[in-house]
């Protein structure tokens, strides 16, 4: 599949300055990940990264795991290169400010947010996404038509059902798919909890390197696991994410192993994951 045929954007990418004076770590969990240590990554070092691998447009995602909420470097990104990027900035919905916050980096022209419950530096599965005090979070960013990107597990996902039936305007992207197991192979038993999720219209859902690896580990093939998945919520709701610099090799790799693993779909479903389905959730992507 040539690369400069088809038109990509990548939703889950990272920038990391290496200036620590101008934007300082606040780590969500206390930690700094691995990852934003050893790879920094600027705004200029992803676009090489993009041309060289034939990605578009990008939806650049706050790096909670080198500066928590604070999403100032990504904000100064964005507006150097509005052309080719917007923002998911992050909050805290539990903070007395979130709604302020929210409108601050929207003024900035942020077009998502992002809310991180789990990953590297805060390990476990936090219990507040159905707590009352986020509840203004979730309904302004309904209103807003503000999608919301969730780091999350399986284990969350009762949490999450609880907010989707009470703000169903409210879009909800579920990054890494939110992390299930399939590496059993079909009928994917161990990710029941997340294909249950097909019928709630306001779930979207990730595919980033974490799965593009597990669907060709153990028992899962990309011929048995991509078909029913995207049987299962529509290729319009699913869209992809490189990860990078956060997951290991250059931008054109990962996208080279993620066109692999999308073989065997039909090329509307995989033009919809690689761009569509970003542009309708994103439009200033378009």
């Amino acid at each position: 599949m040539a690369m400069s045929k088809l038109k990509i954007i990548d939703v889950h990418c990272h920038v990391v300055s290496p200036d620590r004076a101008r934007y300082p770590l606040a780590p969500l969990g206390g930690k700094q990940s691995d990852w934003s240590s050893e790879r920094p990554t600027t705004p200029e070092q992803l676009l090489a990264a993009m041309d060289e691998a034939g990605v578009a447009k990008a939806a650049v995602v706050q790096a909670s795991t080198a500066y928590g909420h604070d999403s100032s470097y990504l904000a100064d990104s964005i507006a150097r290169f509005p052309e080719r990027f917007t923002g998911v900035f992050s909050v805290d919905p539990l903070a007395p400010d979130a709604l302020a916050q929210m409108d601050k980096w929207m003024s900035m022209g942020m077009t998502g947010m992002r809310v991180f419950t789990t990953g590297s530096t805060m390990p476990g599965q936090q219990t507040w996404l159905d707590d009352e005090r986020a509840f203004p979070v979730w309904e302004k960013a309904g209103r807003e038509r503000l999608p919301i990107a969730v780091q999350m597990t399986a284990e969350g996902i009762p949490l999450l059902l609880k907010i989707v039936a009470r703000f169903p305007d409210t879009l909800f992207l579920l990054d890494h798919l939110a992390r299930p197991v399939i590496t059993d192979g079909p009928p994917y038993a161990k990710a029941a909890s997340l294909f249950d999720l097909a019928k709630h219209p306001s779930i979207y859902l990730k595919l980033t390197s974490r799965t593009v690896e597990h669907c060709q580990s153990g028992q899962a093939t990309p011929a048995t696991f991509m078909p029913k998945l995207v049987a299962a919520f529509g290729a319009r709701r699913i869209m992809w994410g490189s990860n990078f610099p956060a997951h290991h090799g250059t931008l054109a790799s990962i996208l080279g192993d993620t066109l692999r693993v999308l073989e065997p779909l039909d090329p509307s479903d995989r033009a919809m994951i690689l761009a569509g389905t970003a542009e309708s959730i994103y439009p200033t992507l378009k």
